[in-house]
């Protein structure tokens, strides 16, 4: 086993859900963790329901470039190094293409797809110093299209296509990457809210399981695209 202790992560949409639950299980590695949320009273809540001297909370939109780099400079600055980044902030509108608004469409693209670029973009000189990971948070939908989905869609099909191609251009300075691609995970994503009606589904601690089992994997070896789903779907 690896030990993570002190090494730094950066999970963006942090403050609830999958991200907050991945931030957990490395916290309890030892890790350090910075989280960012689109607003401050998101990331208070989560800072107190973490209630851990090793969390730095961070206002962050991560469709602006500005608020990333902004957000990787204050991590710089308390810890003086990256060493993992889960680009994990999203949102979904679903729709019928005709229904659907330029605001639902843009906001998907902004967030889901060009987030990540935003994300990686300000966080890569860093990763670079410590040959660090960078993985980002797709979904089944990045490869499964469905109707109502087109907005959706588009933005998951292309964040698997932007982290393979991504894979392949930084592997040459020892930084990993890689792409999770969930189906149904117990979250408040799409207005759900959670409960027993959910117990079928991966639950968001499966995923910060996963994200552990990335970071322990041999230096030799990298599963760039992991499809995760669960194991017995809901009978309808």
């Amino acid at each position: 086993m690896k030990d993570l202790k002190n090494k730094v992560a950066y999970i963006t949409g942090g403050t609830k859900g999958i991200g907050f639950a991945v931030a957990q299980t490395l916290l309890n590695q030892g890790m350090r963790v910075a989280i960012s949320g689109r607003s401050q009273k998101s990331v208070d809540q989560a800072l107190k329901d973490f209630n851990n001297d090793a969390v730095l909370g961070i206002v962050s939109d991560v469709s602006k470039m500005t608020d990333e780099k902004n957000a990787v400079s204050k991590i710089i600055e308390k810890w003086g190094q990256l060493d993992v980044v889960l680009a994990n902030a999203g949102v979904g509108n679903f729709a019928p293409i005709d229904k659907m608004t330029d605001e639902e469409w843009h906001q998907m693209i902004n967030t889901n797809l060009n987030g990540v670029f935003h994300t990686l973009k300000a966080s890569v000189e860093a990763l670079k110093k410590t040959e660090g990971y960078y993985i980002t948070l797709a979904s089944l939908a990045g490869t499964n299209f469905f109707a109502q989905g087109a907005g959706y869609n588009a933005s998951k099909f292309g964040v698997v296509g932007f982290t393979q191609a991504a894979m392949l251009d930084l592997r040459q300075y020892g930084i990993k990457v890689s792409t999770i691609m969930p189906g149904s995970v117990a979250t408040h994503f799409n207005h759900n809210e959670p409960d027993e009606k959910d117990a079928w589904k991966i639950q968001p601690e499966d995923i910060g399981e996963l994200v552990l089992d990335l970071l322990q994997m041999n230096e030799r070896t990298l599963p760039s695209k992991i499809e995760v789903r669960p194991s017995r779907p809901d009978k309808k």
